[in-house]
């Protein structure tokens, strides 16, 4: 018997946003039988909630299970609340954690946190990161189920002589650091005059109009794309040769994974989740929060091929396959047909 799943999330792709598990995981899960409704795709951000609680309150009887997508910024307590409401509609809820910071909620909300994990029917983490975190609270109930691509559409573009042509791929919001970037290329713009940034992304948080704003004041070459398709993204992708990920805390972002899959050499802050995914210097290279003059310094070694590029990304690529739906799904089948 096919089961009932009610997907609470963020679901704002057709709303100019960047793409979010429930996006991606909910029509795979319909692919694999099983019948799902969402909640909630409303912008505005209280009339948002109040839809996600209507929801549940409708759907009690016909879901089998709620699962909640879970962040640690604002977001986060719209989980919680949910949470509290399956509980007290005697329904089985399963948060997918998602957010980087959520440890430093273990912190500063450690008995709202409890009370939603406790409660929970299953947890589940998408990296080791949070699993090794929630552990060490005393948490020792998630499960593990990564973040998962289709890697049909990542065609891999091995890259052995590269040059200064920069790519980023976020929301523009302060906890991704997108001004970050451009200190990067502004390093990189004394040794090479023709060094390019690409940065791909909605704007989050206004973040985008300060970005934006350096980028003139200090003519840096910059091309600010706001949200594309994934098609159109990956193919825009084959014209660059470097990944910078500059975020101020983070899980397990799909972009990495993608990008890896592309054959793109990754720098990446070392925060969160970043070092289960990126071995430095094996699939990738890791820098300290916040230093760009680092980052520049690593770039400048791939493009001066200080560093075996070939080996690097074709480690990448490996990794990445790890994380193919066809491999991910037999969790998720054993998870939610149980």
């Amino acid at each position: 018997m096919s089961k009932n799943i009610l997907y609470i999330g963020n679901k704002l792709a057709g709303k100019g946003r960047t793409v979010t598990t429930i996006d991606a995981l909910g029509p795979l899960l319909q692919q694999e039988g099983f019948h799902l409704r969402y909640a909630s795709s409303i912008q505005n951000v209280s009339a948002r909630l109040l839809h996600m609680m209507r929801a549940i309150f409708l759907n009690r009887k016909w879901a089998n299970y709620v699962l909640i997508d879970t962040y640690s910024t604002r977001n986060f307590w719209y989980a919680i609340i949910i949470g509290r409401l399956c509980k007290l509609l005697h329904i089985n809820y399963i948060p997918i954690l998602h957010g980087g910071n959520l440890p430093e909620r273990l912190v500063k909300n450690p008995n709202a946190l409890k009370t939603f994990i406790e409660n929970a029917y299953r947890v589940v983490s998408p990296s080791d990161y949070l699993i090794d975190a929630f552990a060490k609270a005393g948490f020792q109930q998630l499960i593990n189920i990564p973040n998962h691509i289709d890697l049909n559409q990542y065609s891999f573009k091995p890259r052995t002589v590269l040059r200064p042509k920069i790519l980023w791929v976020r929301s523009f919001a302060e906890i991704y650091n997108p001004e970050m970037a451009l200190e990067i290329l502004e390093h990189l713009a004394v040794d090479y005059p023709d060094a390019k940034l690409c940065m791909i992304g909605p704007d989050k948080d206004g973040a985008m109009k300060s970005c934006v704003s350096i980028a003139v004041q200090k003519h840096l070459n910059v091309e600010f794309t706001g949200l594309l398709d994934k098609t159109d993204w990956i193919e825009m992708s084959q014209e660059y040769d470097v990944f910078i990920n500059t975020s101020h805390f983070d899980n397990l972002p799909v972009s990495l994974i993608e990008v890896m899959a592309l054959g793109l050499p990754v720098i990446s802050t070392n925060v969160g989740g970043i070092p289960y995914l990126i071995d430095h210097g094996v699939n990738g290279f890791l820098v300290k929060p916040n230093q760009a003059l680092e980052a520049a310094q690593w770039i400048r070694s791939l493009v001066g091929q200080d560093v075996d590029v070939k080996s690097v990304v074709q480690n990448a690529r490996g990794d990445a396959e790890k994380f193919a739906w066809h491999k991910v799904k037999q969790s998720w089948l054993q998870l939610l047909k149980g």
